[in-house]
């Protein structure tokens, strides 16, 4: 699960899109992500609705999420 603004912004880098691309694709604004990205180490205060826009997003393209002990974030493996 997508749970702090580093490991969204990590995300999205492994997936290649920018901010702008990652918005459109999950129907929201360029600035609710940036404002994601922007809590860094915290925890997301986005709606479970928003956060789940932007998960889906970056799974669709490969990205899993990771949260042992501490969140983070790998391409999957193809196979």
């Amino acid at each position: 699960m997508l749970t702090t603004g580093s490991q969204l912004k990590a995300a999205r880098a492994l997936a290649g899109m920018t901010q702008t691309e990652l918005a459109n694709l999950a129907r929201l604004n360029v600035s609710t992500i940036a404002e994601m990205e922007a809590r860094a180490g915290e925890t997301l205060r986005s709606s479970l609705e928003t956060v789940r826009a932007v998960q889906t997003v970056l799974e669709a393209a490969g990205v899993e999420f990771l949260n042992g002990e501490s969140p983070g974030v790998r391409l999957r493996t193809k196979g």
